[in-house]
């Protein structure tokens, strides 16, 4: 395979476990585990109670308020594991921070996957280190892709030029880059319709209580009333893009209102993915610096299909 063909496989590679750490960050994920579900139907009671809809009222109430308060911490140290098919799997670990825009630091090891295989083949370390910025993302691919590109270690991938270049598949990424916050589980869950009080449970030595739903993206504008018509739209959208039609969403509040863990799990167009985040440290300072000019090399220069030499190795 060519040096080119290897680097345009390459770029579009990082892009792609870029979004899937982002988004395993902020939309959930995987092992929905803690509490025993309390009751039945889409709205559940809690252990003893009478009154199914007042449990159910009463956790679309706690629901908003763990969306307002995470949405108002800014900031928070994750951890968490995606799976997308046979595509990818990954390990994250870093910071995110919200509100105008998302920024953080993440480090992103891929674990299996034939994007994983596309990586390796293209002399990245099996860990990227990543930066997200307002206008950009950066990728640190290490030594061996170095030695591919006269020794620059960084990848940028600026969000103009996602969409410029990769026409309506990368304005999506853009979008999902830049939009993505960590809310959008809980969100999911009250536009779903089906929210239900699932026990309590402790998650890494933090009681926190349980919720569930599934949401169902074609039902969502007959179902979401728990969302603005904005908000909802924008989450079908994001929904829709991802190939997304119907993904069972479970989240974990403490006792002051905030998410200590997400699990999501469902279909994609490709097949089954899932993801696990764990939430700490909010309002934690983020540094996502942009690397040395002198040492990145920008992804349209990588997706060039001119010929060129074939790089080192190739």
């Amino acid at each position: 395979m060519s040096g080119t063909a290897i680097r345009r496989g390459l770029a579009a590679a990082v892009t792609a476990v870029a979004l899937a750490a982002l988004a395993g960050c902020s939309a959930g994920g995987g092992d929905a585990a803690g509490g025993a579900q309390e009751g039945t139907g889409g709205a559940r009671a809690g252990a003893g109670s009478s009154a199914p809809g007042r449990t159910a009222a009463a956790s679309v109430t706690a629901l908003r308020a763990a969306d307002q308060n995470t949405a108002r911490a800014g900031s928070a140290r994750v951890e968490g594991t995606t799976v997308l098919g046979p595509e990818m799997s990954t390990r994250v670990k870093g910071t995110v921070a919200w509100g105008s825009g998302v920024t953080g630091a993440l480090d992103i090891t891929y674990t299996g996957g034939t994007l994983a295989a596309t990586l390796r083949q293209a002399g990245a370390d099996g860990t990227v280190r990543a930066r997200y910025r307002h206008d950009a993302y950066y990728a640190d691919m290490g030594r061996g892709f170095a030695a591919r590109t006269g020794g620059k270690r960084w990848i940028r991938y600026g969000y103009a030029d996602l969409s410029r270049v990769m026409g309506a598949s990368g304005a999506v990424l853009r979008d999902q880059m830049q939009k993505t916050v960590p809310g959008q589980g809980v969100k999911a869950l009250l536009a779903s319709g089906d929210v239900k009080r699932a026990g309590q449970a402790e998650i890494r030595g933090v009681r926190a209580t349980h919720y569930s739903g599934t949401v169902d993206v074609a039902a969502l504008t007959a179902r979401g009333q728990d969302l603005a018509p904005a908000e909802l739209t924008a989450l079908r959208a994001q929904l829709t893009a991802a190939g997304i039609s119907t993904e069972t969403v479970d989240v974990w509040v403490d006792r002051n209102g905030l998410l200590v863990k997400k699990t999501e799990r469902g279909r994609l167009r490709t097949g089954s993915y899932s993801a696990t985040v764990y939430y700490s440290g909010y309002g934690t300072v983020v540094r996502a610096d942009a690397p040395p000019a002198g040492d990145t090399v920008d992804f349209t220069e990588l997706v060039r299909t001119r010929p060129s030499t074939p790089a080192p190795g190739a």
